[in-house]
């Protein structure tokens, strides 16, 4: 018995529940593993889905919605059951601002340009957008409301995502208000965005039902510490640096980033502290006693003595720990900046 007979045999022999994680797209992906399912086939599958569930599930020409967001939100739901991510699309607005039309597609619509940096390009990015026409157009040109005016079930070009899977597709994955609160919250007590994850998903049964992935985990974090930089110390240090940067042709600074691309240290040094090591930095001396108040960061300093017997500062750097990984960076970075 070949597959096509196999899966119509399942189509046939099994009803499809759009709340029901195995279902018969499950099959088919287990049957099929990473081939692209013949088009018959597929045409089967979406058939059957559409057959077995409520039509108040299935976009339907006609349907109104009181938002854009609660559109967006139905059909991200049917792209879900179905295996597919979406994108918006298209737009217009009147003169207040107001959204007269909209379009959600597919995510896999579309053709991607043609880069003339192609020859220069070492690893290309995977090609995502296969030419999919599925979308569904809003329009409240009408009633006012935004009224459903096409729906194109189709997909061409790509494979549907089996439901154990679709958590992963870039429009099923967000991050809430609690999430975010409890990301926080374990970043704060030195927990690795790996193992923090890991726990996250202990309390919601796996990490199908988290909602997101690591990668958004560490995405949120950067943003955080973007925010932090903005309004908090480092950022007045940032500030400080450039300025410096500006009003003295010979500063230097450095900044460190960990494999998240988060600052870690910072290192500085002014055009007088590099002039007090030409003369004086036969004997330097590395200090990391002063520390922040509040975060309770080293602040390094490299010093030395002038002929007055006066100490000098010939560098300054602000430090996230005082690991050898840390300081071989300080250290390779101060001596570029005295050469």
């Amino acid at each position: 018995m070949d597959r096509d007979t196999i899966v119509k045999d399942n189509l046939t022999s099994r009803r499809l529940d759009f709340d029901q994680e195995n279902n018969i797209l499950d099959t088919i992906y287990d049957d099929k593993e990473d081939e692209n399912i013949n088009e018959e086939v597929y045409d089967k599958v979406l058939n059957d889905f559409h057959t077995n569930i409520s039509n108040t599930r299935i976009p339907q020409v006609g349907m109104e919605f009181e938002s854009e967001e609660a559109a967006y939100n139905f059909y991200n739901n049917y792209a879900r059951a179905l295996g597919f991510s979406i994108r918006r699309q298209a737009c217009h607005k009147d003169s207040n601002g107001n959204i007269m039309d909209r379009t959600f597609c597919c995510s896999c619509q579309g053709q991607r340009r043609k880069d003339k940096r192609d020859v220069c390009v070492k690893s290309h990015r995977p090609e995502t957008r296969t030419g999919c026409c599925a979308e569904i157009k809003i329009n409240a040109r009408e009633t006012g409301k935004l009224k459903v005016v096409g729906f194109i079930a189709s997909h061409s070009g790509h494979n549907l995502v089996s439901p154990n899977k679709s958590h992963i597709l870039r429009s099923q994955r967000s991050i809430n208000t609690g999430q975010a609160s409890q990301i926080s919250n374990i970043d704060k007590s030195g927990i690795a965005p790996k193992a923090g994850l890991s726990y996250i998903a202990s309390q919601v049964g796996g990490r199908e039902n988290i909602g997101f992935i690591l990668e958004d985990y560490r995405n949120y974090l950067r943003s955080q510490r973007t925010m932090d930089i903005q309004t908090g110390d480092t950022g007045g240090v940032l500030e400080y640096l450039q300025q410096m940067l500006s009003d003295d042709p010979n500063f230097f600074y450095a900044i460190q980033v960990d494999s998240n691309d988060l600052i870690t240290n910072i290192f500085w040094a002014d055009g007088q502290m590099m002039a007090d090591y030409v003369y004086f930095g036969d004997v330097v001396c590395f200090d990391t006693t002063y520390r922040k108040n509040k975060e309770g960061r080293p602040f390094a300093l490299f010093v030395g003595v002038n002929h007055h017997k006066q100490t000098v500062i010939f560098g300054a750097a602000l430090l996230y720990d005082e690991t050898a990984e840390t300081f071989m960076w300080l250290f390779d970075t101060f001596a570029k900046a005295m050469n």
